[in-house]
């Protein structure tokens, strides 16, 4: 089975940096979790609370000035190595790795399997004191997709579009917008097939064939949406994971796609 990428790390990594100079660990489960006990020195950043679903020129900016104050809260520049954390490897750990990459720090990791990874981690409930700075990233916008983005390539065959939804969402049978359906054209595959047993993500080699199955092509640009950016997150990584190379997290998803009446939507039925 393939290396995995060196965005994920895993508890001997932590063990043998976690104490570095520059390093920051980031909490991003709920507070209640992080308040129960969390990883000695860690900060918290729950991403639940804070999104948007506009992104128009104006929601992109005002997104963008929310997360640089969040991150400059969180006392993170771009010389931080930041390891984001929750239970497993899951939407919310993604979400703020994401976030952070989008936002111009390329030195965002993930830790693969989150604190099931960790069975004999002694957790606290101390907080470290941290001082606020100014965050200082320029923003990539190759790692994001907007609305308007994915309708002018909506017929292009360099560009895949990927639903993370659960099979309720896309089949419209739990329906969490105006509209129900899927983005037209849209490859279906519920965000959870690419954990495996114990949380983690699957392995390269696992993904990549997985992904290859559903005809999600390598060459091509591959834009994942779910109902806000965090599961579309997840698949940002797994399609990375699996080698992908150019990627977009499309955040607005079907949040801001299914209460728009001006976009094309797709129905589907289950088969019989």
């Amino acid at each position: 089975m393939g290396a995995k990428a060196d965005f994920l790390v895993d508890a001997r990594w932590l063990g043998a940096h976690r104490n570095d100079a520059g390093v920051v660990i980031v909490d991003t489960r709920a507070p209640k979790d992080f308040w129960s006990g969390h990883l000695a020195g860690a900060r918290h950043f729950d991403p639940f609370p804070f999104h948007y679903s506009d992104s128009s020129d104006r929601g992109v900016n005002e997104f963008k000035d929310q997360l640089r104050w969040i991150f400059s809260a969180l006392g993170i520049t771009t010389h931080h190595t930041v390891i984001c954390y929750e239970n497993d490897s899951g939407m919310r750990a993604t979400r703020v790795a994401w976030a952070l990459e989008w936002m111009g720090h390329r030195n965002v990791k993930i830790l693969d399997g989150g604190l099931k990874a960790l069975p004999s981690e002694r957790l606290t409930t101390d907080v470290t004191p941290f001082a606020p700075i100014q965050y200082d990233g320029t923003p990539i916008d190759e790692t994001s997709a907007s609305l308007g983005y994915i309708v002018n390539r909506i017929a292009d065959r360099e560009v895949q579009i990927f639903d993370v939804r659960s099979d309720a969402e896309y089949y419209a049978e739990r329906v969490r917008a105006k509209h129900g359906g899927s983005i037209p054209g849209a490859i279906h595959l519920d965000w959870t097939a690419s954990q495996d047993a114990s949380g983690a993500f699957k392995s390269p080699d696992e993904l990549r064939a997985q992904f290859a199955k559903l005809g999600l092509r390598p060459e091509a640009e591959v834009i994942p949406y779910c109902q806000g950016g965090y599961r579309a997150a997840h698949a940002y990584y797994a399609l990375k994971l699996a080698g992908y190379p150019k990627v977009r997290n499309y955040w607005g998803s079907w949040g801001e796609w299914g209460n728009r009446d001006d976009v094309p939507i797709e129905h589907h039925r289950r088969k019989n």
